[in-house]
């Protein structure tokens, strides 16, 4: 199916399938850019707004490499009750280092997590391929609007499969239990579905990283 036909699939028929046909159809596809600039969306974060339509003539491919480097996501036709696609911003940078959008993750944690002593642990930097630079830059540019200026993070993982983000606690000034959970999500729009983010105390940890 075309990507304008996709976008006429009834809401309640669009099932994982028409998810996978939408991603390959809109990287191959051209659209209608309906601003110039980002705007903001209802949730508080940037978006380019762009349309469907048979004369579009603008690469959704070429826009998505544009918005993955300014730290700015995708609404597809907006002007709907509810657009056909919202693509974060950490969806895009992803999409742009791996061809994909994200991966499928058994069970993805966004919130604080306790660790056991004794625990093994194997623990690191962020690589390049995991967290490219532009994007620590970004996600710094918000810390810092937030007034944190050196967040720290560390890349943890105990099978050396599944891997958890972590973000220092005590970097970030140690805010109350109360709102761990909205600054974890607020991180997650900057990450693919698939990361696993934890906000944890540095304590009995190995070192962690300037982001």
């Amino acid at each position: 199916m075309t990507l304008n036909e996709l976008v006429k699939v009834p809401d309640e028929q669009r099932e994982h399938q028409w998810e996978i046909d939408f991603f390959m159809a809109i990287t191959s596809s051209n659209v209608k850019m309906m601003m110039d600039a980002p705007q903001q969306g209802p949730d508080g974060w940037p978006y380019m707004l762009v349309e469907t339509s048979e004369n579009a003539t603008e690469p959704a491919n070429k826009i998505m490499q544009w918005a993955a480097i300014k730290g700015v996501g995708l609404a597809v036709n907006p002007g709907k009750n509810y657009p056909d696609y919202v693509f974060t911003y950490g969806m895009l940078w992803h999409f742009k280092e791996t061809g994909l959008f994200y991966r499928t993750a058994d069970d993805t944690i966004v919130g604080t997590a306790e660790f056991e002593k004794g625990q093994g642990l194997h623990a690191g930097d962020a690589s390049p391929q995991y967290l490219p630079a532009y994007v620590r830059q970004i996600i710094k540019e918000f810390f810092r609007d937030q007034a944190v200026m050196r967040p720290r993070i560390l890349v943890m993982s105990q099978d050396r499969k599944n891997y958890d983000l972590a973000f220092s606690l005590e970097s970030l000034g140690n805010p109350p239990q109360t709102e761990h959970q909205g600054i974890a999500e607020a991180l997650s729009w900057f990450l693919p579905p698939h990361y696993s983010i934890v906000l944890v105390s540095e304590m009995g940890l190995p070192k962690f990283f300037d982001l």
